[in-house]
């Protein structure tokens, strides 16, 4: 099976482009996952759409991500084909308010884009760690800003391998959920708005946000972000560090000393270890407090 997979893949993306058996520690900020059968980097949509349309004539199980920001990976790995939307989707255009960006541009450098035009109403996201794509699936949010308020359209790619656009409402973008979460969609590319702003001001933000952030926040060992939605009246950390857990630690994996609302990869958790401890979160809190926290860490491979 694994052999054909390979042929099949070989037939539409250049082999320098294709990776077999990739351990995937090597492609999430985690640093944690065991291998993918096969991992293919495309270096346009054309690419993007015969892979995902071999896929889905030869029944091969697709995984797309982007920077794997908001990952686990199981130990075991990941069955079929992973799509790794990077290099060959990082372009972005300006046209006075209006910015069009692919989905493989990264939140940091989008942010230092709008920050050198002087355009504001992105200052929200300049610490966020992913890709356009990753953050509109999720309507990534801090500090009061969301994807949401300033999206105009996206365009997307079904399991087909058909393109259509999508406005700002039919993406439905909630709290950490949109539209292509359950039609598992694709998002290519987005049109965007923001307002003129000054640089001085928009600089001063960002660079505030960006302290709070390397600050409160483990930014700097590896982890996949948030781990938890926020409960309708509470936060997570805080339900999380009132449980006493903060350095709580299952075999490698452990809740963050500096923010309960992460687990950190202190140098050798694996996925099991990160799901444990997970486990043991959701326990604590409610009995503590009789309150279900939801994942927001997206976990995939084989269990």
């Amino acid at each position: 099976m694994l052999e054909s997979i390979i042929r099949s893949v070989y037939s539409v993306i250049h082999s320098e482009r294709v990776f077999i058996d990739e351990p995937m520690s090597k492609h999430t900020s985690f640093q944690i996952g065991g291998p993918a059968d096969v991992l293919v980097v495309p270096k346009n949509e054309d690419e993007l759409q015969q892979i995902i349309q071999l896929c889905e004539r030869q029944a091969i199980p697709v995984l797309i991500m982007g920077k794997g920001s908001n990952m686990l990976v199981s130990d075991i790995g990941i069955r079929g084909v992973v799509v790794k939307l990077g290099r060959g989707f990082n372009k972005v255009y300006l046209h006075q308010e209006y910015i069009f960006v692919q989905s493989g541009v990264t939140l940091r450098s989008l942010s230092q884009t709008l920050l050198q035009h002087s355009l504001a109403g992105f200052e929200f996201a300049a610490g966020i760690p992913g890709t356009l794509g990753g953050a509109l699936a999720m309507n990534a949010g801090a500090y009061g800003g969301e994807m949401k308020d300033i999206l105009v359209s996206c365009r997307v790619m079904n399991h087909e391998g058909l393109v259509k656009e999508l406005s700002r409402e039919e993406l439905e973008l909630g709290y950490r959920s949109s539209r292509v979460q359950k039609t598992k969609e694709i998002i290519l590319s987005a049109k965007l708005q923001f307002k003129k702003g000054s640089y001085k001001q928009i600089k001063f933000i960002m660079d505030d946000y960006w302290q709070r952030r390397i600050t409160k926040q483990p930014y700097y060992m590896p982890s996949g972000g948030s781990v938890f939605k926020r409960p309708e009246g509470y936060f997570a950390g805080k339900l999380i560090e009132d449980c006493q857990l903060k350095g709580a630690s299952i075999g490698g994996a452990m809740v963050s000393e500096l923010h309960a609302g992460f687990i950190v990869n202190t140098g050798n958790a694996t996925a099991e270890d990160v799901v444990r401890l997970m486990e043991l979160i959701q326990k604590k809190v409610k009995e503590r407090f009789n309150v279900d926290l939801e994942a927001e860490l997206r976990v995939v491979g084989v269990s």
